[in-house]
């Protein structure tokens, strides 16, 4: 079954559709990008030593938003997949660009 994640940012709606294939095979993807989350992130002018489940959600929306600009829907659906798979029941996130990104929202079913 495919997942939806509605993406909303500068003003602009966008229905990512997540593939099955990611949610079932993205795990070794997942991991990956957990492993280098592990080492801490730079999330606007915070440094997170180590981010919690939501805050590497927030990181995956801005890569989100990079893969969105550069029509990436691959990389779309894997940061798609990352989200609703690390925050269950999330189905839209309000994206913050140009600001913190500990600003992004996530919002369930």
């Amino acid at each position: 079954m495919k997942v939806m994640l509605k993406a909303v940012f500068e003003g602009q709606v966008y229905q990512i559709t997540v593939p099955p294939e990611v949610l079932n095979d993205g795990a070794a993807f997942f991991q990956y990008m957990n492993a280098d989350m592990d080492r801490g992130w730079q999330m606007g002018r915070e440094w997170v030593e180590a981010p919690d489940a939501t805050q590497r959600c927030q990181i995956a929306a801005d890569k989100l938003v990079d893969a969105i600009n550069a029509e990436n829907e691959t990389l779309a659906g894997l940061m798609a997949g990352y989200i609703v798979t690390h925050c269950p029941g999330t189905r839209e996130v309000h994206i913050v660009t140009d600001g913190d990104p500990m600003e992004t929202v996530l919002i369930g079913a």
